[in-house]
């Protein structure tokens, strides 16, 4: 498949024309946006879902969880599944069996039940997603690819933007389960369209490479299991990490292994040895840690260390999605004009720009900083997204398109559990260094002729009352040390992703360095 510009008028057409190629392109952008969207939303809804379905904190946190492991398993056979049954009839059971899932998440009266209907919701999920973004490259001409591919890439990256102050503003003003209704009202529509215009590829035979599956689905399950429980059970201290650790390892080689020595393996050899390819998958992951688990670190700096309430602070968050959008809108002019690996290197700069500027941010910052980072940080990722999707199937054929789209999808919710377990632990143990640091310094001898515990003792339970608001401004200070650590670290990060794209290869037919 090419994706640059055709050389003719009679080159520049769809794989599969439908009538009301804008109608349907809105549609999967439903379906999208109401997937990716549930992947954050329901985090600020857990406290309530906790007292409703009476659990403790330990179990309730399978709600995310299930959701987390199901989504995993199920994306790799995502392309042998639309092969099988017809990527039409696989969307539509995608998109009804994620709104039926949704309703009945909402109408849970336990956490079994809840888990459960996580689980489905979790596998529907999955097959969104990769199949969305190879219909909007289906049906559109060659030459639009590049808007098609901006448009699925907003969905993508402001579903973990907004989610989470739509899920405040929902439980704050209606009900938790909300959260999962909100689904119906997007996606009942999304539904009767698909129904309405999607169409199907050939339907073919190809077998299902069982022990393939198999082991990668294990293998990804264990991985999602360590790395969403890690921080809780004290990591490597704890025996269920280690085993946990040793079966992800284990079946992940052994997938590799088999990939590379099977006659049909799960995912075909030129998909997985092409460079650009590789290459790709690992800027997903970077996107994933970064994107992802930032939408999971700033909304409690907002709200427990800046004091905004939840929809406040979702507000703030949502100049990241203005700069995605920004960037969407300046790539799409720039596809055909400029090599696309400058935008790629440029954006993960300027991603990295925005995540330093965040290292200066103290208890004291204003609005005006957290506003100006976040529209900074929200252009440079998305002046990244929409060329290494291009690049990554510029060059392989089009039926490589789902098998590929899932890939992707998987790795970018890796990087994303990834980036949550990683500045989770960091955090909390940069915390308690921070604390202990912070409070050997406050005894007599660096405040003259004030005994601070004399003081207390005599003052009875208004001096408790005072040593606890002492140390509630230590543990804010060590709080904001800690979180200034980790975008320290996304900084690196994303710094460290800039030399890659000079290892990308061009695509066909598109402008290149003057060195290629």
């Amino acid at each position: 498949m090419a994706i640059a510009a055709p050389s003719s008028s009679a080159d520049d057409v769809a794989a599969y024309p439908v009538r009301h190629t804008g109608l349907l392109i809105t549609a999967i952008m439903g379906a999208s946006i109401i997937q990716f969207l549930d992947a954050t939303i329901a985090h600020v809804a857990i406290p309530h879902m906790q007292t409703s379905l009476g659990a403790s904190f330990d179990s309730v946190v399978w709600v995310l969880t299930s959701f987390i492991i199901a989504t995993a398993v199920a994306t790799p056979i995502t392309g042998w599944a639309a092969e099988r049954i017809g990527s039409r009839n696989l969307m539509l059971l995608a998109v009804g069996g994620f709104i039926i899932a949704s309703m009945l998440c909402g109408a849970a009266t336990n956490l079994a039940e809840m888990v459960v209907f996580r689980i489905l919701q979790g596998i529907t999920a999955a097959f969104i997603g990769p199949v969305g973004q190879t219909i909007m490259l289906d049906v559109t001409p060659p030459s639009k690819h590049a808007r098609a591919m901006s448009l699925w890439g907003m969905s993508v990256m402001l579903g973990p933007i907004f989610g989470p102050m739509l899920g405040g503003w929902l439980t704050e003003n209606l009900n938790w389960r909300w959260v999962f209704y909100v689904n119906l009202p997007i996606g009942i529509p999304t539904f009767i369209i698909l129904w309405w215009l999607l169409p199907s590829r050939p339907r073919t035979k190809r077998p299902l490479d069982g022990f393939g599956f198999i082991t990668l689905a294990l293998g990804l399950a264990m991985l999602q299991l360590m790395l969403d429980r890690g921080q809780h059970k004290d990591w490597f201290e704890s025996p269920e990490i280690v085993i946990e650790f040793i079966i992800a390892i284990s079946l992940l080689w052994i997938f590799a292994v088999h990939t590379l020595t099977a006659k049909n393996p799960l995912f075909d050899r030129a998909l997985i040895l092409d460079r650009n390819f590789q290459i790709v998958l690992g800027y997903m992951i970077v996107m994933g840690v970064v994107m992802i688990g930032l939408s999971a670190l700033l909304p409690p700096l907002l709200q427990n260390i800046y004091g905004y309430p939840v929809y406040e602070s979702g507000l703030l968050t949502a100049p990241r999605g203005m700069g995605v959008l920004a960037a969407m809108i300046i790539n799409s002019q720039l596809v055909g004009r400029i090599d696309l690996r400058w935008p790629i290197g440029i954006g993960y700069m300027i991603g990295a720009w925005s995540l330093w500027m965040m290292t200066g941010w103290s208890t004291g910052t204003g609005e005006k900083e957290i506003i100006l980072a976040g529209l900074v940080q929200g252009l440079g990722m998305g002046l990244t997204f929409m060329p290494v999707q291009m690049i990554a199937f510029a060059n392989l054929p089009m039926r490589f398109r789902t098998d590929g789209s899932s890939l992707m999808n998987l790795m970018r919710n890796v990087g994303g559990s990834l980036g949550i377990s990683l500045i989770t632990t960091i955090l909390a143990r940069n915390m308690q260094t921070s604390h202990a640091d912070l409070s050997q310094h406050v005894t007599p001898y660096n405040i003259p002729g004030v005994d601070l515990s004399a003081t207390a003792e005599r003052l009875g339970s208004a001096g408790e009352a005072g040593l606890r608001v002492v140390d509630g401004m230590i543990q804010r200070e060590a709080a904001m040390i800690a979180y200034l650590g980790d975008f320290k670290l996304m900084a690196i990060l994303t710094m460290l992703a800039v030399p890659l794209a000079l290892l990308l290869k061009a695509p066909k037919g598109m402008p290149r360095f003057s060195s290629d």
